[in-house]
C-alpha cells in the first residue's frame, strides 16, 4: 500500500532525478565524471525504493527507466514522418569525386562544395521522437518508412537523453525527431561474450549482431544489461531549431545533450575528404568500435534542399566503405541454383571460413561468363570478401594454390531440377531453364509470394515451401490460399496447433494492397518501387493487362524492357488464370489509384526550393491523396514544378521543357478547386 506523500519526498525525488540526468550527461556526453561510480549507484538505489514507495510519482523520463520496463508480447511498429534512406555507395576515390562531379553538375556550379565527414558505424540506425523536450518514443529504420517500436529498450542506453537538456539560446523543440546509431563497442562485446559462455549461451559472432539482439529483445531488463551506447548524425522534423548547415545541426544537438561522434569534420573539400577518407582507414583497428567506411554529406542545407532525393538515397549524401573484409579457403564444389525466374546461379561450395565474425561457406559466381572471366575451378585456393550483408564473393584465384587436379565448370544444358532444357538469350549473361514448371522455379515463385512485401504470410517459411511443392501440394502461389488442416497434417513434423496457424495467417493475409499484390507476382523486373508505380496508374488486374508496352512505358518511371516484360507476362493464360484462382479465394485487393481519386488525379509534380507552407514529407502526402505524384526529377511527362524560395537550376530546366511553374498560393488554390 502507498504512503502517504510528503512535500519533502517529492523534493528529493525530484533532486535525485535532476542529479541523475546531469551525472548521466557529465559522463556519457562530456566524458568529464564529477562523482564516483559507487556514489552514483548509491543515488540510483535510492531514487529507486522511493518510486517504488511512491509508484504515483513515477515517471517514464526518470533515470530509474534505464533499468528497463516489463516485458512486451511483440513490439509495435510506426512510420518515419521522413524516410531513412539509405546511402549510395563508393569504393574508391573515383567514385567520390564522380559523386563531386555530379554534385555540382545538379547545382550548376564550378565552386568548391563543402562537406562535412563522419565515420559510418557499423550499428543499428534508429529514430528518436522528442516531444516538448521528453523523449516519447523511438524505434528502428526498418525498411526506411516503417520501423519497430523499442522505446522502452532505447530508455536503458545512458547516452540516450531522457530530458533534452536546457540551453539559454536554444528553445526548446515543442517536436524534434533525431537520427543516430546504436552500437557496441569491443570492450563491451567481450564481456558480453564472456558473460554468455559463463552462464551457457550462445555467444554473439559480432558486435553488430549483439546490438541488434539487444535493441530487439521483448524484456527492456535484459537490453539494460547490455553495453549500449549511441551516436547522433541528423534531424528529421523540427520545430524551433534553425540551421543553415548539417554542422550546425550537429552542434545544436550536443548542446541539447546528445553524444556527436569526435571524429566528424566539416568545411572539407572533396580532396580533404579523402584525405580524411585516409586518416580514419589507419585509425580503424585502434577505435574502440566498428566502421566500415566514411560518410559525406553536402553541407549546406540549402543545397541538400535543392539536390533532394531518390526514392532510395538522398543526392547529397555517399558513403565510401573500406575494402570489404577478406580472407582465403578453397572451393570445394560448384552447386547451380534455379531462381524464380529460371535463372541458374552458379554458387561455389567453400571449405568454411570466418570472415569478420561471420562463418561463410557459399559465395556466389554469378553467372557462366564471370567464371570464365575469374578463371575459376573446382579445387581452386580463392580469395573471398563479403561487405556488410552483401552475400560473399569470390575475387580472385590464388594461382601458386594450384596443383593441376583443379576441374573446369561447365554450366549444365539442363536444369539440375527438372531436366528441361537450359537456354542463353542473346546478348543476356544468365542461362535460364524454359520450364516454368521447374519445382525449384515454383519454390522460389511461392517464397516470393509469401515474403513480407508481399503477401506476407507468417510461419510459410522456406522449409515448409519446400515441402509444400514436393509433395504436389502446391503448383502455384494461388494454391496457398486452399491450403486446409488435412493437407497441412501430411507434412513432416506439423500438428494440428501449426497447420490452425498457418491456415490464420492465409486468411490474414487476404487483404492485400494492389501494389504489394503486383510485387508478390515476381514479374521479371518488376521490384517493390515500380510495383507501387503501377499501382498507383492503374486501377485493377484488366486495366494493366491489356495494355500494349508503349502504352506501360508511358508510365512515368517504366522504361522499355519492364514494359515487355510485363506485357509478356500478362500474355501467357497460365498466370492469368492463377490471378483469377488467387482473387477466387476470397483475396480482397485495396487499389490505390481508387483510393486517389481528387483534384490533382494524374498530375505529375516536381518540387523545389524552400517551401514555407509545408515539408516536403507533407505535400507529397497531399499531392498524392489529392490523385496526383511525386517526381524526383523534370522531365516532358512532368505537369508541375511547384518552386519554393531559392529555387535553383530545375527552375531553369522548367522554363527550358515549358513546364507550369506555380507557387505554394497557385498550389492551395489548386487543391480547393
Amino acid at each position: 500500500m502507498q504512503k502517504n506523500i510528503d512535500g519533502l519526498t517529492i523534493s528529493k525525488i525530484e533532486f535525485l532525478r535532476k542529479e541523475l540526468h546531469k551525472h548521466n550527461y557529465l559522463y556519457y556526453i562530456k566524458d568529464d565524471p564529477e562523482i564516483s561510480d559507487s556514489e552514483y549507484d548509491r543515488m540510483m538505489k535510492e531514487l529507486i525504493e522511493l518510486e517504488k514507495s511512491y509508484p504515483d510519482l513515477s515517471s517514464p523520463d526518470s533515470p530509474s527507466m534505464r533499468v528497463g520496463a516489463p516485458p512486451l508480447s511483440v513490439f509495435a511498429t510506426t512510420e518515419h514522418t521522413i524516410p531513412m534512406l539509405s546511402l549510395d555507395n563508393g569504393f574508391d576515390d573515383s567514385d567520390v569525386l564522380t559523386f563531386d562531379k555530379r554534385i555540382k553538375k545538379n547545382l550548376n556550379t564550378s565552386d568548391e562544395i563543402l562537406y562535412t565527414a563522419e565515420p559510418k558505424l557499423d550499428g543499428i540506425a534508429v529514430e528518436l521522437v522528442y516531444e516538448n523536450g521528453r523523449l516519447s518514443r523511438a524505434s528502428t529504420r526498418g525498411d526506411g518508412t516503417r520501423g519497430e517500436l523499442i522505446t522502452e529498450n532505447i530508455r536503458t542506453i545512458r547516452s540516450v537523453p531522457l530530458l533534452l537538456q536546457n540551453s539559454d539560446k536554444i528553445k526548446t523543440p515543442a517536436l524534434l525527431e533525431v537520427r543516430g546509431e546504436v552500437v557496441m563497442g569491443h570492450a563491451g562485446f567481450k564481456k558480453l561474450n564472456r558473460n554468455q559462455l559463463a552462464n551457457n549461451l550462445n555467444i554473439f559472432a559480432n558486435p553488430r549482431n549483439a546490438a541488434a539482439g539487444s535493441l530487439r529483445q521483448l524484456d527492456s531488463k535484459i537490453t539494460a544489461q547490455r553495453p549500449l551506447e549511441i551516436f547522433v548524425y541528423g534531424i528529421g522534423r523540427a520545430t524551433n531549431i534553425f540551421a543553415e548547415s548539417h554542422w550546425e545541426y550537429l552542434c545544436i544537438l550536443k548542446k541539447l545533450g546528445f553524444r556527436i561522434n569526435s571524429l566528424i569534420k566539416s568545411g572539407l573539400t572533396i580532396k580533404a575528404v579523402i584525405e580524411y577518407y585516409r586518416e580514419i582507414s589507419e585509425k580503424r583497428n585502434s577505435l574502440p568500435y566498428d566502421i566500415d567506411g566514411v560518410v559525406l554529406k553536402v553541407d549546406s542545407l540549402k543545397m541538400q534542399q535543392s539536390l533532394g532525393a531518390t526514392s532510395r538515397s538522398p543526392r547529397w549524401a555517399i558513403a565510401y566503405k573500406f575494402a570489404a573484409m577478406q580472407e582465403t579457403t578453397k572451393i570445394i564444389d560448384i552447386d547451380v541454383q534455379v531462381g524464380r525466374t529460371g535463372v541458374l546461379t552458379p554458387v561455389a561450395i567453400l571449405a568454411p571460413v570466418n570472415i569478420a565474425g561471420v562463418n561463410v561457406t557459399r559465395a556466389t559466381l554469378h553467372n557462366e561468363d564471370e567464371i570464365k572471366r575469374k578463371d575459376i575451378k573446382t579445387g581452386d585456393t580463392v580469395l573471398v570478401q563479403r561487405a556488410g550483408d552483401v552475400i560473399p564473393e569470390i575475387v580472385k584465384v590464388i594461382d601458386s594454390g594450384r596443383t593441376g587436379d583443379e576441374q573446369k565448370f561447365s554450366m549444365p544444358a539442363n536444369c539440375p531440377v527438372c531436366g528441361a532444357e537450359v537456354v542463353r538469350e542473346k546478348d543476356e549473361s544468365a542461362a535460364r531453364c524454359v520450364n516454368t514448371d521447374c519445382p525449384a522455379q515454383i519454390k522460389e515463385r511461392i517464397k516470393h509470394f509469401a515474403s513480407k512485401a508481399a503477401f506476407d504470410v507468417e510461419g510459410l517459411g522456406d522449409k515448409l515451401v519446400e515441402q509444400l511443392v514436393e509433395k504436389k501440394i502446391c503448383t502455384s502461389c494461388a494454391d496457398i490460399f486452399y491450403l486446409n488442416i488435412e493437407k497441412l497434417k501430411t507434412l513432416d513434423r506439423m500438428g494440428d496447433i501449426s497447420a490452425k496457424n498457418i491456415i490464420k495467417a492465409v486468411e490474414k493475409s487476404k487483404k492485400i494492397s494492389f501494389s504489394r499484390f503486383i510485387y508478390g507476382l515476381g514479374i521479371r523486373h518488376v521490384g517493390e518501387h515500380l510495383a507501387k508505380i503501377l499501382a498507383d496508374h492503374y486501377n485493377s488486374f484488366d486495366g494493366l493487362a491489356k495494355k500494349l508496352p508503349e502504352e506501360i512505358e508511358a508510365v512515368e518511371g517504366i522504361g522499355p524492357v519492364v514494359a515487355e516484360s510485363i506485357f509478356n507476362y500478362f500474355r501467357q493464360d497460365k498466370n492469368l488464370e492463377i490471378i483469377n484462382s488467387i482473387i477466387k479465394s476470397g483475396v480482397k485487393v485495396i487499389y490505390e489509384s481508387a483510393k486517389k481519386k481528387g483534384t490533382l488525379e494524374g498530375s505529375a509534380f516536381v518540387i523545389t526550393g524552400v517551401l514555407e507552407t509545408w515539408t516536403r514529407s507533407r505535400i507529397k502526402k497531399i499531392i498524392e491523396s489529392a490523385g496526383g505524384r511525386v517526381n524526383s526529377s523534370l522531365s516532358h511527362k512532368t505537369d508541375y514544378l511547384l518552386a519554393g524560395k531559392s529555387a535553383g537550376s530545375k527552375l531553369t530546366r522548367a522554363k527550358t521543357l515549358g513546364i507550369k511553374i506555380i507557387d505554394e498560393d497557385k498550389f492551395k488554390s489548386m487543391l480547393d478547386s
